[in-house]
């Protein structure tokens, strides 16, 4: 092989080799350096503040962006969504969240997160900043010493939350009406605190609430604080008439409680969790203690119509109970239908007047009977017709003998009078009775052939009054104008003859001779007349001689 230095002149001079510095960096690798050292402080720094990450499952997750979404506490973030998943089962999705480190303690195991969106509730409308900001995710503490990182959140947000001031009350109610979480409570028509749970007792025959009373109205709640349902119009139709009862708009719409104590003595402070009972409205929360209920059986011969259950059960003007139900059976005995009512009466109401006499047992109940006691039902409002039932004593009333009692139902029975207006009805329906036993279809043919014949008969005397008018009446005028005529003459001469038979006149003198001759002719005539009865033959003989 030949050398390439071998072809170079001689005279050349051969270069000078000088050695590389090696340790030295160049400058266009400062910038990366710097970066890099940047880059790994900055990820150092943020792994060193990072908090914990977690995982919450909600139902949808509507309105919630990986990357975007915070997580907030007071309104202060402490951490943000980083991915949005679907669970495997499809039923929810996940939401990771890593949080700061300051926020470490929101890992505990009573921690709640719910999502904050416009939402339309009972208590009013929330959450309308997100409808700008978005929506985000909220936070309230937990203080269990336990923690884990797989949280479920909740789909509506909690009324009461760790920081809220306040107590907290249970309600045990037949139904829950109107109420929702949320929804107001009254004192005095001030809302003083909200609902903040519901649940379905376990044997179903009720419901739980929790309400929320708010600091510092707790103190107004006693042992003797009475709860009701005020939610909408209450509206009360009884024999008293109409009574309409309603809190504020919000209440109408949207329902709400209200609380209140007899005479307003609510009695000592109640404790946290206190229960109470949720009546159906405010007579019935603010009445006194009834005590046990005492059963009775009354049983009716008539309509029942205008009687229902729960209708009053009065003692001269005082409700002492209600009835329970209404029925009917059938008396195969007396093969009728009767009404039986089932009514309860509380012998407490009257014991309150009677300085705390016993319950009412059997024989006093049977003496009660035999003195007169009845029940009859009567009307309490003309304008609903709504019946009533009324205990009064009755002297006059038949007496009855001790009801039997049903062996397998013993309740005791008390004797019922009809009321008022079902006599008149009673009465009223006998005289249509005999009314409709009257002929009244042969008396008018009766009452026809009368007519008729009266007809006719009229018809003759209206024939007779013109043939009197025709033929009699010109003869009668005539006789009348001759009557005139004859009276006006025996006037005159009556005139003339007055003078003459005055008491000194000649011819009265006269006339008292002629008369007095006449009397003794007509005694002559007598006597002759006597004589001839007993001695017809005279007539013949002559006059018989008396014998001496």
């Amino acid at each position: 092989m030949n050398n390439p230095m071998s072809d170079l002149p001689p005279d050349l001079p051969l270069p000078t080799v000088a050695p590389r510095r090696n340790w030295l960096p160049s400058l266009i690798w400062i910038i990366p350096i710097v970066a890099g050292l940047v880059g790994v402080t900055l990820v150092v720094k943020t792994m060193l503040g990072r908090g914990p990450t977690i995982d919450i499952s909600f139902r949808t997750a509507e309105g919630l962006v990986a990357g975007k979404t915070k997580v907030k506490y007071k309104d202060v973030d402490i951490g943000a969504v980083t991915n949005i998943v679907l669970a495997e089962d499809r039923s929810k999705v996940i939401v990771t969240v890593q949080l700061q480190k300051e926020a470490k303690s929101f890992t505990a195991d009573d921690t709640r997160f719910w999502v904050i969106r416009p939402r339309l509730e009972a208590a009013g409308v929330s959450g309308l900043g997100t409808l700008l900001s978005g929506a985000y995710i909220r936070a309230d503490a937990g203080v269990a010493e336990d923690t884990r990182s797989s949280f479920t959140g909740l789909e509506a947000a909690p009324i009461v939350t760790r920081d809220t001031s306040g107590r907290q009350f249970e309600l045990h109610a037949s139904n829950i009406g109107s109420l929702d979480i949320g929804s107001p409570l009254y004192f005095r028509r001030i809302k003083v605190g909200q609902v903040a749970a519901y649940a379905l007792d376990e044997d179903g025959k009720g419901v739980t609430l929790r309400v929320l009373v708010n600091t510092p109205y707790e103190k107004f709640v006693g042992a003797n604080t009475r709860f009701w349902h005020a939610s909408g119009i209450d509206v009360e139709a009884s024999a008293s008439g109409f009574k309409v009862r309603t809190q504020g708009l919000l209440t109408v719409a949207l329902g709400g409680i209200a609380m209140r104590s007899p005479d307003d003595e609510p009695g000592p402070v109640a404790a946290e969790n206190a229960a109470f009972a949720l009546s159906d409205d405010e007579t019935t929360a603010l009445k006194a203690p009834d005590g046990d209920a005492q059963p009775l059986l009354l049983t009716f011969d008539q309509s029942l119509r205008g009687l229902s259950p729960g209708a009053a059960v009065d003692f001269r003007g005082v409700v002492i109970g209600a009835v329970k139900s209404i029925g009917v059976e059938f008396d195969r005995g007396e093969r009728k239908f009767r009404m039986p009512v089932l009514i309860e009466v509380y012998p407490d109401r009257m014991r309150r007047a009677s300085a705390g006499r016993p319950e009412l047992p059997e024989q006093r109940i049977q003496d009660l009977i035999a003195n007169g006691l009845r029940a009859q039902l009567r009307t309490g409002n003309l304008l609903t017709g709504q019946l009533f039932v009324a205990l009064d004593f009755f002297p006059k009333a038949p007496k009855v003998a001790a009801l039997p009692v049903d062996k397998a139902n013993p309740i005791t029975r008390l004797p019922t009078l009809p009321n008022g207006l079902d006599e008149m009805q009673t009465q009223v329906g006998e005289i249509v009775a005999k009314i409709n036993k009257v002929p009244f279809e042969q008396l008018s043919a009766d009452l026809r052939k009368t007519l008729a014949s009266l007809d006719s008969t009229l018809t003759s005397a209206e024939k007779l009054v013109t043939t009197l008018g025709n033929d009699v009446a010109p003869s009668i005028t005539a006789a009348m104008q001759d009557a005139r005529k004859t009276l006006a003459t025996a006037d005159r001469t009556l005139g003339t003859a007055g003078q003459a038979l005055a008491e000194d006149a000649p011819l009265q003198q006269d006339l008292r001779q002629t008369l007095r001759e006449v009397n003794r002719a007509a005694a002559s005539i007598k006597v002759l007349t006597d004589t001839l009865e007993r001695h017809p033959e005279s007539l013949l003989r002559g006059k018989a001689e008396e014998k001496k």
